[in-house]
């Protein structure tokens, strides 16, 4: 299976979040406040909450619940409660038309 298609840089401005649906897996959608995209599990490693609900802060996302902050790069909670990561899935870009892609066949390194 290839990456999938999920949006468009016009749907998710810098600092926001969306939630996505690809193949079974739900998938919180990130554009941080440089504009790098970035996917991650949509699910609180913690309390099973949706990151998407949550806060975008600077290359963190942060669960609107109980407040952990998880890397966007690297999925690893840099705030309790939460100790354990979420994956992050690798996100390409089209330069030309601004389309997202996501491949959850991979996990990011």
């Amino acid at each position: 299976m290839s990456p999938r298609p999920v949006a468009s840089l016009r749907d998710l401005a810098p600092g926001e979040v969306m939630a996505v649906e690809i193949d079974g897996h739900d998938i919180a959608l990130v554009r941080d406040e440089d504009g790098a995209v970035h996917a991650l599990e949509d699910r609180c490693s913690h309390d099973d909450i949706a990151l998407s609900d949550g806060d975008v802060d600077g290359c963190t996302l942060e669960c609107w619940k109980h407040g952990s902050q998880f890397d966007l790069t690297t999925g690893r909670p840099l705030q309790l409660p939460a100790v354990q990561p979420v994956t992050v899935y690798p996100v390409s870009v089209d330069d030309t038309t601004g389309e997202i892609t996501v491949d959850v066949e991979r996990t990011a390194p």
